[in-house]
């Protein structure tokens, strides 16, 4: 039979034992509770600011998800540390002098990592002034991207090459939101200036009214298309400015398929699209001068090109490129 004695020695060894994995698998259990609770806060919050019409759906949508993730991330975050602190305690380290001193040194730390505090501080208003939320469009500081993630500390942006762009709150200096609340699609469309401007005009309104009885493209378009008017006249053509209000980020899907729709109608009815071009002119002192020919060269341009055509032919039969004639051949 052991050793009561023996049994009571090591007894405080096996609890030890036993307890940390319970304060593991403790602080596990509670993070999981704490992230139910505040999805169900989320959804909660979400329904009371729909209820009070606090804006769009998808905006109040993007702003429960951000609030929510940080609110999250923050509170997992404190939780280990109350886990780490137990646990090193059940391993015999007195943690009064360690909490003591972990504020001495975060007092020394916040004095040096200024960046750091500035950073968090930059987070939390970007937060609570719903300046910027995830799955936005945004530009910051010159870069445009998907809001993948916003944190108290970082802001991460994707690009549309699957670039991932990391930008610390702080050093934040212009923050664009392209998709806050709705959206526009700017168009340019330039056309030739022989064509009849109020006529091109009544041709975009035409096939903007397409698009708003298209049931797939419908849903994502708030308001007709408005023609803004003729902006300004290029080198080659007169440029009409219109643009289109949508749902947030589906801007550039409608702006694609009104494009097409546009090249595809102007062709149509024969409006022109010109590409750029310059057109020379001599004025009445300088007139173009006139180039004549005599019998001979005549003569000798033929022959160049009876030879050309006849290398092709040889180039055809054997494979080899044609050799073309130097300048003093046709002389």
């Amino acid at each position: 039979m052991p050793d009561l004695n023996t049994f009571h020695e090591f007894l405080p060894d096996i609890l030890r034992i036993v307890r940390i994995p319970l304060i593991i698998v403790g602080g596990y259990i509670l993070i999981r509770l704490l992230k139910a609770v505040i999805q169900k806060m989320r959804g909660e919050i979400v329904k009371r600011m729909k209820s009070r019409h606090a804006g769009p759906d998808i905006e109040i949508e993007k702003r429960g998800k951000t609030i929510s993730d940080v609110l999250y991330k923050a509170s997992a975050a404190t939780l280990w540390v109350v886990v780490v602190m137990m646990v090193l305690r059940e391993f015999g380290f007195d943690i009064g002098p360690i909490l003591a001193g972990a504020g001495i040194v975060g007092l020394a730390v916040g004095f040096g990592a200024q960046n750091l505090v500035r950073d968090i501080i930059s987070g939390l208003f970007l937060i609570i002034e719903n300046q910027i939320r995830e799955n936005d469009v945004a530009v910051i500081n010159g870069t445009g991207g998907l809001v993948e993630e916003v944190n108290l500390r970082t802001t991460v942006l994707r690009g549309l090459d699957g670039t991932v762009h990391i930008f610390p709150n702080g050093a934040i200096t212009t923050l664009s939101n392209m998709t806050r609340q709705f959206s526009y699609y700017l168009f340019d469309l330039g056309v030739a200036y022989k064509e009849d401007t109020d006529r091109v005009v009544k041709v975009i309104k035409e096939v903007g009214a397409t698009m708003l009885d298209d049931p797939e493209y419908a849903p994502f378009i708030t308001e007709p298309i408005e023609v803004l008017g003729v902006d300004k006249f290029a080198d080659s053509a007169v440029i009409i400015k219109a643009r289109i209000k949508t749902e947030p980020v589906k801007q550039w899907m409608v702006g694609r398929e009104l494009n097409r729709r546009f090249k595809k109608r102007f062709d149509e009815l024969g409006i022109e699209i010109p590409f750029p071009h310059h057109t020379l002119y001599f004025g009445e002192v300088s007139r173009p001068f006139k180039l004549e020919f005599q019998d001979t060269q005549k003569e000798g341009l033929r022959e160049i090109v009876r030879e050309v055509i006849r290398e092709m032919h040889a180039e055809k039969a054997t494979g080899d490129p044609p050799r073309l004639p130097s300048a003093n051949e046709g002389k």
